[in-house]
């Protein structure tokens, strides 16, 4: 099921991107609505973080192609922004947690431009917005996993876009912190901004998200929550996985698995 809407934010069209020649997606068409809080979702080695790279143009593509705001991602490139996996980031680098989040502002600043009143202001201001103003002087390596996905999302906050891809934000990260991360996504996308989440937990995704992409290497779904997600459709995306993630999250409901389990 593919729902197609009326001037979206995003666009995919026939994309295909191949790893070695092997095919990581095929052939995706899709479109997204502009405030959508949509997951991404099916099993590993579905092409669920390939997706966003390719659309970020981090990698190239076998073919098709995807617009934002009707237009290449080189023309809109200060209305996107990314957040990666934490755990592709040198955290050892010497960086503070003003220094990170200063990054996200130099779009707006251009090469070899300082950064002004305004640029720190920002900064703050996204600190504050996921509760990190009071380490703005502490270096990231200090930080707690936690702590650091919420520098890196301030550091995507500062940066004012448009349209947010996050990676797997709410892996490895405690409960609070995921508690606050998809608070602060539900009020950007209240605010009219379109986030795109790489996501594993198959019990939250009702309650997370509006809009979800189901993967698995095709698409097989994208559509409101309320619509796509169901047994049927997730049965198509994950195949005998699914009797296995239903069964876990039977036990997570009893109270059985000390921690949460994500989907494979």
């Amino acid at each position: 099921m593919i729902q197609q809407v009326d001037n979206p934010v995003l666009e995919v069209h026939d994309l295909t991107v191949s790893y070695d020649k092997k095919p990581v997606l095929w052939g995706i068409d899709l479109t997204i609505p502009k405030g959508s809080l949509v997951g991404i979702i099916g099993p590993n080695g579905a092409g669920k973080s390939t997706l966003i790279k390719s659309i970020m143009g981090l990698i190239p593509l076998g073919s098709g192609y995807t617009e934002l705001f009707g237009a290449s991602l080189d023309q809109v490139r200060n209305k996107v922004s990314y957040v990666p996996q934490r755990g592709s980031v040198d955290w050892d680098f010497p960086a503070s947690v003003r220094d990170v989040v200063l990054m996200g502002r130099y779009g707006k600043l251009g090469l070899f431009r300082r950064p002004k009143k305004a640029d720190h202001e920002a900064a703050m201001t996204a600190l504050g917005q996921v509760s990190m103003e009071l380490y703005v002087n502490r270096q990231i390596s200090q930080l707690s996993g936690g702590q650091q996905q919420r520098v890196f999302l301030a550091r995507a906050l500062a940066q004012q876009a448009d349209i947010y891809f996050l990676d797997e934000p709410f892996a490895g990260v405690d409960a609070a912190t995921e508690e606050a991360i998809i608070t602060l996504l539900r009020k950007m996308s209240e605010e009219g901004k379109t986030v795109i989440v790489v996501h594993h937990d198959l019990q939250s995704v009702e309650t997370y998200f509006n809009w979800v992409i189901m993967l698995n290497t095709r698409l097989v779904a994208s559509g409101p929550t309320s619509e796509v997600f169901n047994q049927r459709l997730l049965q198509e995306t994950y195949g005998g996985k699914l009797t296995l993630l239903s069964e876990v999250g039977n036990l997570l409901k009893k109270g059985q698995f000390p921690n949460r389990e994500t989907a494979p």
